[in-house]
Parts: C-alpha cells; sequence; structure tokens
C-alpha cells in the first residue's frame, strides 16, 4: 500500500520537523489532507521508517469504511496489539479505575481489569479519553512514540472524540501524532492551533515519471494522482508486483474502476467469491471468519486465498492467519461485486461464526445489522445489547444501533418494548449532540403512546422540550408544553405538575424570572395531592430555585428546606425517580449560600446517576458541586470538576451546554489568576452565544469575560462588555443575587478607568440588589464595592469599615475567597489612612488565606504591599512524615513544587512564583522524584492528582 513514495519533499521536510520537536519531548499534532489516491498513506509510510530508524515506536491505525460503527475501531487497531505484547505487570501501577476504562476500549486488557469501570455515565465518557491520554503516556516514557492514523474521515465516533480529546489535551510525553483524511472531510476537532496541517496536491508531470514509466496519456487520465496512474498502469503491466500508494476508497474515475474490475475478472471463480467472503468479513479480515462467512471448506478456501496472495489481492500482516487487502479500494470494489442476496447470506454467515467464537453483541452487531429479517428478535436482542453495551463510551454506535433494532422490531412487539428502543436511540443521539435525532425518536415514542398514560406521556413531551431548548428553539418548547397541558383535566396531577416545572425552566432561559416563579408556584399546586415524593420534591426545589433567582428569598429559603427534607427523606431508589428535582435543589441551594448542603445534595446525585447510568443531569449538578467549591475557596477542586464539565459539553456538541460550562470555568480561572485561560475560555463562551437569542447565559458570558478583561488589565473594554451583554449600566440581565457580584466588578473596572461618579452609581445598584435578597455573600460583593469607590474617593475610614464587614458576611456563610480579597481592600484602605500596623495584619491575613484558596495573583498582589511595607513572606510548609511514603512523605514546600508540577509550570516559573532559585528547585524536585518513585514530571503530576 505505501510504496514507492515519489515527491512530497516539502511535506516530508515538515513532518521531519515535528518528529525531532516530539523526539525533544514536545508533543506535535498534524493532519494530512487531500484527495483520495494522492498519496497520504505513503507519506505516513515514510515518516514511519524514518521514526522507527530514529528510534521511535510507530503504531499505526486504520479506519475502514464498512465497519465505521465499531466502537473504538481506529484506536484499537492502532494500540490493541501493541497492548497485547507487553507483559500484564506493565499495568501494575495503574489505578483501577483507569485499568477499569481501558479495558472498556482495548479488549487485549480486558483479562487484566480485576473489576469493571468506576460507575460512569455517556455524559461523562471523557474519563475513557483521559485514561488513553495517560496509557500513551505511559507508553512513549520509554521512547518516543509516533501515533499514525490514517482514513479519519471513515473514523467511528467514539474514536474521533478520543481523537479529539488529545488534539484539545496534548500528552505530556514525546508524541507525535499525525492524521490523515479526504479533503473537505475533516473530523471535528481536528482544526485550529496546535495542529499543523498539509494538504497534498497532484505529482508534477516529472513527479510522475519517477513512479512509473509510463505513457503520458495515462498521466493526463490520472490527472497527477498516485493511486490512480499505478492503477491504470497495471493494467497495462507497466508496473511489477508491489502495490500502489494509499489512498481513501472512494468511487475512482472510470478508467480506474475499469481496471480493478478487470483485475477481480481474472481471478479464478472460487478465488473471486472468497474474496467476497473476505471482503464482508472484515478489513484486516480473520481467516477462519472469511471461511466460515465464505461457506467453503478450509482446503479450498486456502486455495484460493493463496491466489488471492499471489494476485496480491490481499497480504499477510503481522498477525498469524490475518490478512489486509492491498488498498481499501480493492476491498470496497470486490464488497460492491457481490449481488445484494450474497452480500446478506455472507452477512448472515459472519454473524453466526462470530457468536459461535463467543464474540460479544458489539462485534457482531455490524452483520446483524446487515443481514436481519424484519420481526427477527434474535437480532433485535443483539442489537439491543450492542446499544447498551457501548451506550457509556460510545453513544454513535450505540445510536445507530438501537435505531436499527426500532427498524427490524416485529409489529407484534409490545409497546413497552419499542418504547425502550426508542429511548435508548434517544439518549444515543442527545450523549452525541444530534438533538434533532433525539428528538424525532420521543416524537415517534409519542405517536406510539397516543392518548395513553398522561404522566408518561408528560415525560417524553418533556424529553422533547429540553432538546428543543437545547436547540435554541424556545418557542416551539413553550408551544409544545402548552399544549400538553391543555389537553389535562383541570385537576392537579403529576402529568401537570412534570409540564409546568418544565415551563418554569423555559423562562429561565428566557430570563422571564417572574414567570418561572408563577409556573413553579403551579408545579407545587398540581403536585402536592399525588403524594409523589419525588415530584413533590422537585416542584418544591424549582420553586425554592424561582425565588431565589426572582424573590421573594424568605419564601426560597422556606420551599429549600422543605425540599431538602423530603430529598434527605428519601433513599436512593425513591429518589432515583425525581432526579431532575435533586438538580433543582442543587441550584437553589447553591444560589442560596448553602453551600455545604448543595455540595452534599450534588455529590449524592452524581453518585446515583453514574450507578443508574443516567449522564442527563451531569452538567448541572456537576456545576452546582463546582460552584459551592468555588464559594468556599478551593479553587483547584472547583478546577478538577468543571474540567470535566467542559469536557462532557464538547462531547455533547451543544452550544447552550458548551457556553455554561466555559463561563463558569472561565469565572474560576479569574479567581485564580490564570488570566490567559480566563480570557480564552470567556470568548469562546461569549463566541457560542452570539448565535442564541440572547437569554441568561449570553449574559453571564459577558460578564465572566469582563471579569477576565479587567484582570487583563483593559478596565475600559471589560466595562464596556458587561454593560453590553448583561443589560446596561444595572446589569438587569443577571439574575438573582449573583447580579450584585457582577456589579462589584464592573465598579472595579469604572474605578480603574478613572468614572468615579459612574463607579458609585454601580456601587449604589449593588447595594439595591444586595439589600433586596437579604443574602450575604451578595452583601460582601456589594459592601467591597461601595468600600472601593470610598476608598477613591479619599473616605478611608468608609473604606475600612466596608471591607471589613465585606469579610465579616463573606466569613458567615463559609466563603474564603471572598472574605480574603475584602481583606486585602481593608488592608489598602488602612495603609491609605496611615495605620500601617492594622493594615500589616489584613494584608497578612489576606495573603495567607488568598493563597489557601489558590488564588495565586491575588496572593502576589498581597504579598507586594507587604514587601513595599517592608514585611518578609515566609509561607509556612509542613514537614514531612518520615514514615510515611507516597504523598504524605512530601514536605510542604516539596509539595508546593509538585502541585506546580501539575500545574504545567516549568522550574524557571516555579522559582519566579515562589522567589526561589532554580538550583533549589531542581534540589526540591530530585526529593519529589525520589519520594515518590517517579521517574517524569507526567508521573509526579499523576500521582499527586490521585493523591
Amino acid at each position: 500500500m505505501s510504496e514507492p513514495l515519489v515527491g512530497r519533499e516539502q511535506e516530508s521536510a515538515a513532518l521531519d520537523e515535528l518528529l525531532r520537536r516530539a523526539r525533544d519531548g514536545e508533543a506535535r499534532f498534524a493532519t494530512v489532507s487531500g484527495e483520495p489516491g494522492i498519496g497520504k498513506t505513503s507519506l505516513l509510510a515514510g515518516l514511519a521508517r524514518r521514526a522507527t530508524d530514529a528510534g521511535c515506536l510507530v503504531l499505526t491505525g486504520r479506519a475502514t469504511e464498512l465497519e465505521r460503527e465499531l466502537p473504538f475501531a481506529l484506536v484499537v487497531d492502532a494500540l490493541d496489539g501493541y497492548l497485547d505484547a507487553l507483559d500484564p505487570r506493565s499495568f501494575e501501577r495503574l489505578a483501577p479505575d483507569d485499568l477499569g476504562e481501558l479495558a472498556a476500549v482495548f479488549p487485549s486488557l480486558r483479562p487484566l481489569a480485576t473489576a469493571g469501570p468506576a460507575p460512569s455515565t455517556p455524559a461523562e465518557r471523557f474519563r475513557a479519553h483521559r485514561a488513553v491520554r495517560d496509557l500513551v503516556e505511559r507508553i512513549a516514557a520509554r521512547s518516543p512514540l509516533v501515533l499514525l492514523l490514517d482514513d479519519l474521515h471513515w473514523s467511528d465516533g467514539a474514536s474521533l472524540e478520543l481523537v479529539a480529546h488529545l488534539v484539545r489535551h496534548p500528552p505530556e510525553a514525546a508524541v507525535l501524532t499525525v492524521a490523515s483524511f479526504r479533503s473537505g472531510q475533516a473530523p471535528p476537532g481536528l482544526c485550529g492551533a496546535g495542529v499543523e496541517a498539509l494538504v497534498l496536491g497532484p505529482l508534477a508531470r516529472e513527479e510522475a515519471a519517477r513512479l512509473v514509466d509510463a505513457p503520458a496519456a495515462l498521466y493526463d487520465a490520472s490527472g497527477g494522482n498516485p493511486f490512480y496512474l499505478l492503477q491504470l498502469a497495471r493494467r497495462e503491466k507497466a508496473v511489477p508486483a508491489g502495490g500502489a500508494p494509499g489512498a481513501d476508497a472512494a468511487a475512482p474515475p472510470p478508467a480506474v474502476a475499469a481496471a480493478i474490475a478487470e483485475e477481480l475478472a481474472t481471478l479464478a471463480p472460487e478465488a473471486r467469491d472468497f474474496a467476497q467472503a473476505a471482503a464482508v468479513a472484515g478489513d484486516p479480515f480473520d481467516l477462519d471468519v472469511a471461511v466460515a462467512t465464505a461457506g467453503a471448506e478450509e482446503p479450498a478456501a486456502l486455495e484460493a486465498l493463496d491466489e488471492l496472495v499471489a494476485r496480491e489481492v490481499a497480504r499477510p500482516t503481522e498477525v498469524a492467519r490475518r490478512f489486509r487487502f492491498r488498498h481499501p479500494l480493492v476491498r470496497t470494489a470486490i464488497y460492491g461485486s457481490c449481488t445484494a442476496g450474497r452480500r446478506i447470506v455472507m452477512h448472515e454467515r459472519a454473524a453466526a461464526a462470530l457468536a459461535e467464537r463467543g464474540a460479544p453483541p458489539t462485534a457482531r452487531a455490524h452483520h446483524v445489522e446487515q443481514s436481519a429479517r424484519h420481526g427477527d428478535v434474535a437480532a433485535v436482542d443483539v442489537l439491543r445489547e450492542a446499544g447498551l453495551a457501548t451506550a457509556a463510551r460510545a453513544p454513535s454506535s450505540a445510536a445507530r444501533w438501537y435505531d436499527a433494532a426500532v427498524r427490524i422490531l416485529p409489529a407484534s412487539a409490545s409497546p413497552e418494548e419499542r418504547l425502550g428502543l426508542l429511548g435508548g436511540a434517544a439518549a444515543a443521539h442527545a450523549t452525541t449532540g444530534r438533538m434533532e435525532a433525539a428528538r424525532d425518536a420521543m416524537v415517534a415514542g409519542l405517536e406510539l403512546l397516543g392518548g395513553g398514560d398522561p404522566l408518561a406521556r408528560a415525560t417524553l413531551v418533556s424529553g422533547c422540550a429540553t432538546s428543543e431548548l437545547l436547540l435554541g428553539r424556545r418557542e416551539e418548547a413553550r408551544g409544545r408544553l402548552l399544549a400538553e397541558l391543555q389537553t389535562l383535566p383541570e385537576t392537579a396531577s403529576p402529568a401537570a405538575a412534570r409540564l409546568t416545572m418544565d415551563l418554569a425552566l423555559a423562562d429561565f432561559y428566557a430570563t422571564s424570572y417572574d414567570g418561572m416563579r408563577e409556573w413553579a408556584a403551579r408545579a407545587v399546586a398540581h403536585a402536592e395531592p399525588g403524594a409523589h415524593r419525588p415530584l413533590i420534591a422537585g416542584a418544591t426545589a424549582m420553586l425554592a430555585l424561582a425565588e431565589a433567582t426572582a424573590g421573594p428569598v424568605d419564601a426560597a429559603h422556606g420551599h429549600c428546606t422543605r425540599a431538602a427534607e423530603l430529598v434527605d427523606a428519601m433513599a436512593d431508589d425513591e429518589l432515583a425517580q425525581g432526579m431532575d428535582g435533586l438538580a433543582h435543589l442543587c441550584g437553589a441551594e447553591y444560589c442560596l449560600d448553602r453551600f455545604e448542603a448543595a455540595e452534599g445534595h450534588a455529590r449524592r446525585g452524581l453518585a446515583l446517576g453514574r450507578a443508574l447510568g443516567r449522564g442527563e443531569f451531569f452538567p448541572g449538578m456537576s456545576q452546582s458541586l463546582a460552584g459551592a467549591l468555588f464559594s468556599t475557596g478551593r479553587l483547584a477542586e472547583a478546577e478538577e470538576v468543571l474540567d470535566g464539565v467542559v469536557d462532557a459539553a464538547r462531547l455533547s456538541d451543544n452550544a447552550l451546554t458548551l457556553a455554561w460550562a466555559l463561563l463558569n470555568r472561565g469565572y474560576v480561572a479569574v479567581a485564580a489568576g490564570a488570566v490567559e485561560d480566563a480570557l480564552a475560555l470567556s470568548s469562546e463562551a461569549v463566541a457560542l452565544t452570539r448565535t442564541m437569542e440572547g437569554g441568561v447565559v449570553s449574559a453571564w458570558a459577558g460578564g465572566v469575560h469582563g471579569a477576565a478583561l479587567l484582570e487583563a488589565g483593559e478596565p475600559g473594554r471589560a466595562a464596556e462588555m458587561l454593560e453590553r451583554s448583561a443589560g446596561g449600566e444595572a446589569l438587569t440581565a443577571i439574575p438573582g443575587a449573583w447580579r450584585a457580584n457582577f456589579l462589584e466588578i464592573l465598579a472595579r473596572a469604572c474605578l480603574e478607568s478613572g468614572q468615579v461618579e459612574k463607579a458609585a452609581r454601580v456601587a449604589a445598584h449593588a447595594e439595591e440588589r444586595a439589600a433586596s435578597f437579604g443574602l450575604r455573600l451578595a452583601g460582601a460583593a456589594a459592601a467591597r464595592a461601595a468600600a472601593a469607590v470610598a476608598l477613591a474617593s479619599g473616605d478611608t475610614a468608609a473604606a475600612v469599615a466596608g471591607a471589613r464587614r465585606s469579610a465579616e458576611l463573606a466569613d458567615a456563610v463559609g466563603a474564603r475567597l471572598e472574605a480574603a480579597l475584602s481583606r486585602s481592600l481593608a488592608g489598602r484602605a488602612l495603609l491609605a489612612a496611615g495605620d500601617e500596623p492594622a493594615a500589616i495584619e489584613e494584608l497578612e491575613r489576606a495573603a495567607a488565606g488568598l493563597d489557601a484558596c489558590g488564588a495565586r495573583r491575588h496572593r502576589d498582589r498581597a504579598e507586594r504591599e507587604l514587601r513595599r511595607l517592608g514585611r518578609g513572606v515566609h509561607r509556612r510548609t509542613r514537614r514531612g512524615d518520615p514514615d510515611a511514603t507516597g504523598v504524605a512523605s512530601l514536605t510542604g514546600r516539596e509539595l508546593e513544587i509538585a502541585r506546580l508540577v501539575v500545574d504545567r509550570r516549568t522550574n524557571p516559573e516555579i522559582a519566579a512564583e515562589l522567589f526561589l532559585s532554580i538550583k533549589t528547585v531542581e534540589t526540591h524536585l530530585r526529593n519529589v522524584f525520589r519520594k515518590l518513585g517517579a521517574g517524569s514530571r507526567v508521573e509526579v503530576a499523576r500521582i499527586v492528582e490521585r493523591a
């Protein structure tokens, strides 16, 4: 397939430079694109030879056209054979959860997993991607790794998601990844920053002459395409056996198609029949499966195989009894030469052969889908089991198999069975962002239900409306909900409660908070008579969330308490009937400054959702958990949770979900002082919301981007962004008490722009908002805004009093970060008032608090003030435990440095961060490596993160 290679000197040189940088430890990613047959595989093969000669490990995987639904097929093709050859002891140091995730991807590792992966949901399939990334780093620790992924345009969805993850999160190791795909068919996530893109064009006439000595007419007919040229020359007997450059199996020009057809026509009938069976069996194909697929005796099949190998239709691989076709185009041509009836028979035989060998449903589903008769119950069972097995980590494959099962299901099947398959299809489509397909499956379910069970109908209508909300079609969602509500009797019912809760949520996204509160109150009224506790808890929590957003807050506290009591009284099996209510409760508690309760309920909800395999509640509950962690000053933990939310949101392929995740992650980055990250995250969120109809997400995204701009030293742009996106100077589009927090940011932006009078007006808006809600965290933000204005106006006494009041309010709800920020302001105000000792005391408390929270940029500012006052900064570090092992054995300073390694800081960056010499950092790192038994910075980071 891969020889000869002519021309391509410029592209080869570019790949060689990337290889050099990768061998130096810098992970690189490149793509090679071009028309079918242009030589992409040849270019990759040439790189593979040079990389091998340079001492690199080269692993190659290729996607195939006819099996593009097989989960992780591309990465399994690349890595599984290598993993199978390793000593099993190589995997002993992997965490059980990681080994479980890897075993769910790679067949060779399944015998090593003592237990399955930790409970997870389709939304969290990024866990498998992270485990594979860690595995790639471990492989590259032995020698530089070159990972070649060919024909990505045919890849399965699960492999594409994994490859996109590697682009966004490059391995921290010597890894060069090169992926090829057809022009115009770049898979999502493979373009942009960090990706070197190479595009192959036709060979020049003189280059073609070096490839094959053929008449000029052949060059003209081939258009300079090397595969077409060689295939045409093969027909002319101008090319000796040896193969052609690799290419995509797309429809070739008629002359090339005729050349392949003539070649196949010269095969003996028995060889041609066996070639067709092998093409059905796969590429590469297992000999025994191909024999069974052909329905032939083995001696005759082996004779046919010998002819195929002699004629170079097929070639042996490095694995015994496994063969590949000379080229994907040859395989596709042979498969296409089968009559429709014979193809169905052979797929049926292949499925039976795999079943006899004990192959899992996922390996058989492809053949079953191609051969099953309508009404074949056994085939439906295989497809359903394949869907269930792949839903968590390869939902795109699951969706295809559920759809096939629905198509094959006999008309006599029960409505419950059909609804179950439609529900599985809807969930799988929704997980991969195909909300339109998910909605269509649920609409089919509604048609099947007819006028049946009102609650079952309401649940499906709710799912349809949710899909429409996520598609940005709010009015359509509202119309659907209202129409269904009108079909119900006047009396209260669980179905009415379900629908009115969704109407409240629709009004939230539309920033109609009064409407949200009214619909939520109706939901409570509808739920009460039914004595269905999960539904009552959900409606009550929704009302609490609405009141926390729009007021009155006293009522919100009462409803939140009642909902929490109901939830806490339920066992998991009962609570599972109302998981959305638990998500609303977490949100209400977070908005009401009940951070400890929000954290506890979110952790319970996430654990229950994972155990049930239900990922639809992952984003909301995870963001409530991250909010509670952030508000209580645990920035690193909040970052970890939100990184998962962002990864999950990218997999969902939904702009609204991703924008929510990005803006929250950006807000934490602002607090942590990671300004570049904050700008990138928030600007992406703002870009996503430009396609939406305004609303709360757009306002919040603009607010976070404004905060990032302020930290980046652009107060004018920050103020402009905040006002433009969030409703003017009063930021009326920001809901609830959180408006006070963004008003405090706007006030600071005005002050830094020299607009003291405007800052005073903004601070007054913040105080008014905080007073109307009576929540301490909002009060802390408003008091700090007023204190900052007072300090800028020269009223130091008011500034000190306001900043200290702000710190007290924040302390009252455990908001350590807000308290530390307020103390920092109090220290500056005291210094302006001439009370240096008191200023030093406040600044020292502030610096310690900010350091404990992980707000390094703010901490550095406080410490600079202290140094200016002549106070040395010496952070106390703990002594390591001499009897301990692992992370517990590190001293405080060593742990501090190890954590900066986790943050991917270089030695000079660590030295600057901690005011140490580089030599001192190197000494501490040697101790860290020794104590942790680590051989690389990557391994140090992994050990610290797990601890």
